[in-house]
């Protein structure tokens, strides 16, 4: 018998090292960016996690940050090309001007395309947080919060089945 502890262990233990192979062993990602940010509440205060996906729906990166302003924007782009160390060719994401600024001094050369149905993509990816959110009853800090998704959504994005997989066969 194994315990919801043996395994909170074992994630803390093993999950970054999980997480880092997996991460260098991924393809190329795509050329298309959707970012978005979403509201999430830890201990009765309002955080906004942000996550960017590729075209085919892989989660490149995530931040929990208790702002949604350029500088929060900015640090997560700087923290997005960090890790990839490639630039897109395009950015899609929805009407907030903190994306717009801090795009222009980070990423000038770079399109952005702004609309409210392009980004439905990034959406759609929040939807599994939200149900590990309700299973964990609530994130318990911004620091368990951002370590615990950004080592789950690499691990996620390696093991889900795609639509277009699932088409060929």
């Amino acid at each position: 018998m194994v315990s919801y502890e043996t395994i909170r262990e074992w994630s803390l233990r093993f999950g970054r090292i999980y997480a880092k192979t997996l991460k260098r062993r991924r393809p190329q990602p795509g050329d298309i960016w959707f970012l978005d940010e979403v509201f999430v509440r830890i201990r009765g205060k309002l955080h906004y996690l942000w996550r960017t996906i590729d075209q085919h729906g892989n989660v490149l990166d995530v931040l929990v940050h208790n702002r949604r302003n350029k500088r929060a924007a900015k640090r997560f782009f700087r923290k997005l090309l960090k890790g990839l160390c490639y630039v897109p060719r395009v950015i899609v994401t929805d009407k907030l001007g903190s994306y717009g600024a801090a795009r222009r001094e980070i990423l000038p050369g770079v399109e952005h395309r702004q609309s409210r149905y392009l980004n439905n993509r990034c959406e759609v990816s929040h939807q599994p947080t939200r149900r590990r959110e309700r299973h964990m009853r609530r994130f318990k800090s911004a620091g368990q919060a951002q370590q615990f998704l950004a080592t789950h959504s690499s691990i996620h994005s390696h093991f889900q089945l795609r639509h277009l997989d699932l088409l060929r066969f």
